[in-house]
C-alpha cells in the first residue's frame, strides 16, 4: 500500500478542478501544472500550489520535474494530452511517483487501435473488417471510415460513402493524426449506417480482481465528436448489458488491465449485434453519468487502485439506480456547421434551480481561445426517469446565464426536447436525421419584451451612476416631456433585429414603454396598445384608454394579434433592479433576467436562454464588409493549404482553401463554378474569423460567393 499525500494533475481546465475536488475529500493536497495561455484559469488559482510549464502540456520531461519539485507522491493525467502516453507512464515510474492509470504495456497495447483490435479478437470480442492498406479497402466495403490508428476524440477521421473520394480522405486523415497524436498512421473499417456508441466502464485493480459498471451510450455525436451521453442506455437490456459486460472484463483481464478504463463497442441498431470499437485507457469525459447511476466516484478508484488497494466489492455488489443525461457545452456555432467559437465569457452563472451536476473549466471573464478543445462545461442530470432527468438538463442549460461567446447551448436543449430523443431513437445519424434547431428564433414579442428590459435597465444603472439628485425619482419633472428614446439591437442568428424603445416615466414610478421592431426602413408601423396588471394610477388610466382605441372595448388585451413589425405601448413597472438584474413587468408579462454588461451590450437571460442586446449608435462607422464575391474565414485558424491561383475555373464544390482550427480542418468550397479573381492568403497564414481569404467570380451573371 503507497501512501498519496500529494497529487498532482497533469491536464487542465474542467478535468483538472474535477481530480482536485476527490483528492482533496480524500485528504490529498493538489498540485497543477499550467501554460501561458491558462495562467488566469480557474484551475490554477484553486490549486495548493501551480507551476508554469513554459513548452506546454506535452512535455513529459518538464511535467515530471515540476512533481518532483513540487514534493508530489503521485501523477493523475486526466484525459487528453499524456493520458495515453506509455512514455510517460514509464517517465513517472521511473522517478519513484505513483502513476494513477493502468501499466505501460496496457497502454502500448490500447492505444495503437489496430493492436487493440486483435486484442479484442483473441479475447472473443466481435470486431469489424477492416484493412490496414489505407489505400486497399480489400473486403471492408463502402461506406467506411478511415481511422487515426492513436489517438481519439474524433480527430483522424474520415466517412467515406465514394471510392473517388477515398486518397483525399486518407491525407486529411493522415495530417489531423501527426498533428494531433504524432503519428499519421491510419486504418480503413467497415462504417455501420445505422448504429450506436455504447462504453462499457471497466475497473481492474492490482489484485486481479476486474468489474464492468454498466454501460453509457453517447450516440448523439458532431464531427464524430460526443456531446450527448447517458446511462443506461435505452437499447440494452439486462442480457444485452451482462454480454456486453462479460466480453469488456474478458478483454481487461487477457491484458491485465488496472484502473479506469472503458471498453468501446457499435451496437447494430437493426440486428443487434456489438463490436468492439476500441478501448480508452484513462478516464472518459462522459465518465459522470456512470458515477451518477452506481454511486462509485471513478476517480477515488483510480486512487484507491493506485496506491495499491483492492477493489473491496464484485460484480455482484453493483447497482444502477435511475438515468442520467449529461451535455457537453461547448464554444462553438451549430449553425455555422459547428465551427469553433472565440471571445471572452462576459457572463457564466449557472442556476442554482434544478439542481443538476457542472463540471467547467471556465468563468465569468474566461478568455476563450485556439489553444484547447473549445468544451466549456459538462452538465449531468440525474433522475428517478430518463423523460425527468432530459427535462432537468434541458431546463438547467435553459436557464444559465452566459454570454460574449456563442455557445451550442439552445442546439443541446433541441436535441433534448426532441422526440427522438425522448423515445430512446438516438442512432450515431441522429444530428443529420432529426435535425435538432441550430439557433434560436425569436418572436417579435420576445424581442420586444428583451429590449424594453435592456432600456429599462440601463434607465436605472445611469440613475444609479448619477452624482446629484440621487434621490429623486428617475424622470420627475414639473411638466410633461416627451419620450425618451433607445435605438437597440436584438442579436440573433439570421442577424440583428432592430427594436426602438421609447419611455416616459410617471409619478408613482412606473414607465410608460413603447417598444417595436423595425422595418428596413427604420420605421416602427402601426400602434397597438396592451394594459399591464398591478400597474394603478395615471399609468393604468393611459392604458384602458388606449385598449379602449385599439380593440373597442376594455380588457381586450389577450385578444389583439401583434405583428412582427407593430409598436406596443403598456405601462411597465420595475419590481426589483440591482447591477446583475431585473424583475420587470410590462405588456402583461413579468420576467426576472440576469443582466451582464458587456461594453455597448447587455446579456439577459429570462424565462429561456440568453439575449443579447446591443445599443445602436447614432452615427456608424462606415463598411467595411469584404467586396462582393470575397470568400471569408469561418473560423479563426491556420492556412493549410491554397488550391487555386488567380485567374482559375473551379466547378460547384472544389475545394479552394484548407485550414485547420482547435486541430480540425475545415474545406472552404466553391458554392458554384466561377472563377477565382484574386487570393488572399498563404499557407501558414494565421487568420481570424471574417478575414478575407479570397476574391470568387460565379459563372452566372450576378451570383458571388460566400465563405
Amino acid at each position: 500500500m503507497t501512501r498519496i499525500g500529494t497529487l498532482l494533475v497533469a491536464n487542465r481546465g474542467e478535468i483538472a478542478r474535477r481530480v482536485f475536488r476527490t483528492a482533496r475529500a480524500m485528504g490529498m493536497r493538489c498540485v497543477a501544472v499550467f501554460s501561458d495561455a491558462d495562467a488566469d484559469a480557474p484551475f490554477v488559482a484553486e490549486a495548493d500550489v501551480a507551476l508554469r510549464l513554459p513548452g506546454g502540456y506535452l512535455q513529459g520531461d518538464a511535467v515530471v520535474a515540476a512533481a518532483v519539485d513540487a514534493g508530489a507522491d503521485a501523477v493523475h493525467p486526466g484525459y487528453g494530452f499524456l493520458a495515453e502516453n506509455a512514455d510517460f507512464a514509464r517517465t513517472v515510474t521511473a522517478a519513484g511517483l505513483v502513476w494513477v492509470g493502468p501499466g505501460p504495456q496496457a497502454i502500448d497495447t490500447m492505444g495503437d487501435k489496430l493492436a487493440a483490435k486483435a486484442a479484442a479478437a483473441a479475447a472473443g470480442v466481435p470486431t469489424l473488417p477492416s484493412s490496414e492498406d489505407p489505400g486497399d479497402p480489400g473486403d471492408v466495403g463502402f461506406p467506411l471510415m478511415v481511422k487515426a490508428a492513436a489517438g481519439g476524440g474524433g480527430k483522424g477521421m474520415r466517412l467515406v460513402s465514394d471510392p473517388a473520394n477515398l486518397a483525399e480522405a486518407v491525407a486529411a486523415a493522415r495530417r489531423e493524426a501527426l498533428g494531433g497524436f504524432g503519428d499519421d498512421t491510419v486504418f480503413l473499417e467497415r462504417y455501420l449506417r445505422r448504429c450506436r456508441h455504447i462504453e462499457v466502464q471497466i475497473l481492474g485493480d492490482t489484485h486481479g480482481n476486474v468489474v464492468h459498471l454498466g454501460e453509457r451510450e453517447c450516440s448523439i455525436q458532431r464531427r464524430h465528436q460526443k456531446i450527448i451521453e447517458e446511462s443506461p442506455s435505452t437499447a440494452v437490456d439486462d442480457g444485452l448489458r451482462a454480454a456486453m459486460g462479460d466480453a469488456a472484463v474478458r478483454l481487461a483481464q487477457s491484458i491485465g488491465y488496472c484502473s479506469a478504463g472503458t471498453v468501446e463497442l457499435l451496437l447494430d441498431d437493426d440486428t443487434g449485434e456489438f463490436f468492439f470499437l476500441e478501448v480508452n485507457t484513462r478516464l472518459q469525459v462522459e465518465h459522470p453519468v456512470t458515477e451518477e447511476v452506481t454511486g462509485i466516484d471513478l476517480v477515488r478508484e483510480q486512487l484507491r487502485i493506485a496506491a495499491g488497494e483492492p477493489l473491496g466489492y464484485g460484480q455482484a455488489d453493483i447497482a444502477y439506480r435511475g438515468h442520467a443525461v449529461e451535455a457537453r457545452l461547448y464554444a462553438e456555432d451549430p449553425a455555422a456547421g459547428f465551427l469553433p467559437a472565440v471571445g471572452t465569457l462576459a457572463a457564466f452563472a449557472p442556476p442554482s434551480d434544478p439542481a443538476v451536476r457542472w463540471d467547467s473549466g471556465v468563468e465569468a471573464g474566461s478568455k476563450i481561445g485556439l489553444d484547447f478543445d473549445p468544451m466549456l462545461a459538462k452538465v449531468i442530470a440525474h433522475a428517478p426517469t430518463r423523460a425527468e432527468a432530459a427535462g432537468r438538463l434541458a431546463l438547467a442549460l435553459e436557464r444559465l446565464h452566459t454570454g460574449g461567446v456563442t455557445t451550442n447551448r439552445h442546439f443541446l436543449v433541441a436535441a433534448l426536447r426532441s422526440d427522438a430523443f425522448l423515445v430512446g431513437d438516438t442512432t450515431t445519424d441522429f444530428i443529420e436525421r432529426v435535425d435538432p434547431s441550430r439557433a434560436a428564433a425569436l418572436s417579435p414579442a420576445e424581442c420586444r419584451h428583451a429590449a424594453v428590459a435592456a432600456a429599462m435597465w440601463l434607465q436605472a444603472a445611469e440613475r444609479q451612476e448619477a452624482r446629484t439628485l440621487r434621490w429623486m425619482p428617475s424622470g420627475w419633472r414639473h411638466g410633461c416631456l416627451p419620450f425618451e428614446r433607445a435605438e437597440l439591437a436584438i442579436e440573433t442568428a439570421a442577424g440583428p433585429v432592430e427594436v426602438r424603445v421609447s419611455y416616459r416615466p410617471q409619478r408613482d414610478g412606473s414607465f410608460v414603454v413603447r417598444a417595436g421592431c423595425t422595418d428596413d426602413a427604420g420605421k416602427a408601423t402601426a400602434t397597438v396598445a396592451a394594459g399591464a396588471s398591478g400597474a394603478g394610477g395615471g399609468a393604468q388610466a393611459e392604458a384602458d384608454a388606449l385598449d379602449d382605441a385599439a380593440a373597442g372595448s376594455s380588457g381586450a388585451q389577450g385578444a389583439q394579434q401583434v405583428g412582427a413589425g407593430d409598436e406596443v405601448e403598456a405601462p411597465a413597472r420595475i419590481a426589483a433592479w440591482s447591477p446583475e438584474g431585473l424583475d420587470l413587468e410590462w405588456s402583461g408579462r413579468r420576467i426576472g433576467y440576469a443582466v451582464t454588461a458587456d461594453g455597448e451590450r447587455l446579456h439577459l437571460t429570462g424565462d429561456s436562454e440568453t439575449v443579447t442586446v446591443a445599443v445602436v449608435p447614432r452615427f456608424g462607422a462606415p463598411d467595411g464588409g469584404l467586396a462582393a464575391g470575397g470568400f471569408a474565414a469561418p473560423m479563426p485558424g491556420v492556412i493549410i493549404e491554397v488550391r487555386v491561383t488567380p485567374g482559375e475555373q473551379v466547378a460547384a464544390g472544389s475545394t479552394l482553401v484548407v485550414m485547420e482550427g482547435m486541430k480540425m480542418e475545415h474545406h472552404v468550397n466553391a458554392p458554384s463554378d466561377g472563377t477565382v479573381v484574386e487570393v488572399l492568403v498563404n499557407p501558414g497564414d494565421q487568420v481570424d474569423n471574417g478575414s478575407p481569404l479570397l476574391v470568387f467570380e460565379a459563372a452566372a451573371s450576378g451570383e458571388t460567393g460566400g465563405g
